[in-house]
């Protein structure tokens, strides 16, 4: 960013750059002794009452003061990677926590316990990366009050298979009465290709909220995952699908105007999200869901991301297939735990 003297420049950017990549310096310190600057660039996620909110590609969010800014301007995207990044199943779980939040948290050591109105299991589930700070059972007791005091069962979501802690975590479980359930594979995928299908995205309308109509949709066919079919859209349902930190909902209609295809994108740092791609049933086949995908991959290219992720079910065939055939491969696999009605005294 070209300044002028003393660190000051143009503010460039206005509400309307929300979603883009841009470049902010701002001037820091109490204001006694000489001016200090510091600078940001990312994501512009939202700008409300003042406050500018910036995520980075590490996936960190930085808040900026209106009034602190002396100089900012949209930037061009980085350029986009086509191969299938390297990363651990620790940052993927973080960072998909992150892009399907849930509405109450508490920690536990390094647990969180996460409640959402019973709304997925994913955002009413606890979520185990090291250490609760208690012995388990003592852990696993204040687990179970948590939730029961919420009307929620007490559920553990744990990874599979790509760490000796997690191994350890699923087999004192099962020892306990914990059954396993919900198998699910975490996917990931080089971004630019899936944007790089020759599809006419312009059909697909995206926005920052699900409208009525997408609700519908997602209500009907959308995920299960231990809430989200059939379930009264609440302001917890709708905290959930529009929480994360740069969110946007993708809707395709047929020609008489019904809503015939939807999907959801959740953009922290180089991660795209990808959930609640559904279908109508009477206009699948079409290709509709590749074209949503394809909308949404480049918005999040636009957004500064170049690496896909999704979790579909381990018995979703139909959705593995589909996935497989975009690219996506397996990266790990997580279930969920839930007590036995005899494991709980």
């Amino acid at each position: 960013m070209e300044f002028l003297a003393g660190g000051r420049g143009e503010v460039r950017i206005t509400r309307a750059d929300v979603g883009k990549r841009v470049s902010v310096r701002r001037l820091t310190g109490d204001g006694e002794g000489p001016e200090a600057f510091t600078d940001a660039v990312g994501v512009l996620t939202s700008w409300d009452e003042g406050v500018l909110s910036i995520t980075r590609r590490t996936g960190e969010c930085v808040r900026v003061e209106e009034s602190s800014l002396v100089a900012a301007k949209v930037v061009p995207a980085a350029p986009a990677r086509r191969k299938v990044p390297a990363t651990t199943a620790r940052e993927l779980q973080e960072v998909a926590a992150r892009g399907w939040p849930a509405v109450e948290t508490e920690r536990l050591g390094q647990w969180t316990l996460r409640a959402s109105g019973g709304f997925t299991r994913r955002a009413n589930s606890v979520l185990p990366l090291g250490d609760p700070g208690l012995p388990l059972d003592a852990a696993l007791e204040h687990i179970g009050r948590w939730y029961d005091a919420r009307g929620l069962p007490p559920v553990i979501a744990v990874a599979t298979g790509r760490d000796d802690t997690d191994v350890q975590l699923a087999a004192r479980l099962a020892e306990r009465g914990w059954a396993d359930e919900a198998h699910t594979r975490v996917r990931i995928a080089a971004l630019a290709p899936l944007a790089d299908t020759g599809a006419d995205t312009s059909r697909v309308a995206l926005s920052r909220e699900p409208d009525a109509d997408w609700l519908a949709l997602y209500n009907r066919t959308g995920e299960g995952g231990g809430g989200g079919r059939g379930q009264e859209v609440t302001e917890d349902v709708l905290k959930v699908l529009t929480g994360g930190p740069s969110v946007w909902c993708a809707t395709v209609r047929s020609a008489d105007g019904r809503t015939a295809a939807i999907g959801r994108l959740a953009v922290d740092g180089r991660w795209a999200g990808f959930a609640a791609v559904e279908v109508a049933p009477d206009a699948r086949r079409q290709g509709l869901a590749t074209l949503v995908m394809a909308a949404l991959a480049e918005r999040a290219l636009a957004e500064g991301a170049s690496a896909a992720y999704l979790q579909v079910e381990a018995d979703n065939t139909g959705a593995l297939g589909f996935y497989d055939r975009l690219g996506f491969t397996d990266h790990h696999g997580y279930h969920y735990r839930r007590p036995l009605p005899d494991a709980r005294h």
